[in-house]
């Protein structure tokens, strides 16, 4: 199985080289795609001067930064065009640890198609977090999986694994949200398409270095949104009634 590893980046120049070694290191035949949404610090170049040494390390450059959910979309179709057989969402800052990704992809040779690096599975842990943190975090999953049907702990999760066989029956460009918003966006519509989705523990911890790009308006974003879709999931289940009656 061809395996692409798509980490975003916006300003990582002081984590991109370690990760990228770290993931050569974990899964030696994987190929490496970085999404650099225009860096000023650089980050584009360090990738680019290590990819004779790396190998089926790539760097796709955008102008300007965009957003998470449409970073891992143009890497997703990327991957695509490139004829990888599964996809692999992951940080670049080292919350998400690359020791863990064998046993993320792992899943997928069991005919899963959705593999969610778990945060509240059992054996999944948050170091260092906050109560109230862990109880915003804890309570939007809960929400969103009550709202949607999910039936996963961690929709938000950013460390997970996709099969190329759902990203090609999935609509990309009907995908719209960032952040967390994108990650519960991606869970419902594969959920929609059928898909099988296992959940692994994992420990998330904080970035080593550079700046987070967490903000409010994210988690307000996609509170709003599962709202919404949970509004239209209701309408739709009760045009079905009402149309079987």
């Amino acid at each position: 199985m061809r395996v692409l590893v798509v980490v975003p980046t916006y300003n990582e120049a002081e984590n991109v080289e370690r990760i990228v070694r770290r993931i050569r290191a974990a899964l030696p035949k994987a190929g490496v795609l970085v999404v650099d949404d225009g860096s000023p610090d650089g980050t584009a170049g360090l990738v680019d001067a290590m990819t004779e040494e790396i190998g089926d390390l790539h760097v796709l450059r955008r102008s300007a930064k965009s957003g998470l959910g449409s970073a891992y979309r143009a890497g997703f179709a990327w991957g695509l065009e490139h004829d990888y057989e599964a996809f692999i969402e992951m940080d670049a800052d080292f919350s998400h640890d690359p020791d863990a990704l064998p046993a993320l992809v792992a899943p997928l040779d069991e005919d899963y198609e959705v593999v969610i690096g778990s945060r509240y599975v059992p054996g999944g842990s948050i170091p260092n977090w906050s109560w109230h943190r862990h109880l915003l975090s804890r309570g939007g999953n809960r929400y969103a999986s009550a709202v949607l049907g999910l039936h996963v702990a961690d929709s938000t999760a950013g460390f997970r694994a996709y099969s190329a066989t759902l990203i090609e029956r999935l609509d990309l460009d009907g995908v719209r949200a960032e952040g967390y918003g994108f990650q519960i966006e991606m869970t419902y519509r594969a959920r929609q398409a059928g898909a099988a989705i296992t959940e692994i523990p994992i420990k998330f911890v904080d970035r080593v270095a550079g700046e987070s790009k967490m903000s409010s308006a994210i988690v307000v974003e996609a509170l709003a949104l599962v709202t919404w879709w949970g509004l239209g999931r209701l309408w739709a289940g009760t045009r079905r009634r009402v149309d079987g009656s």
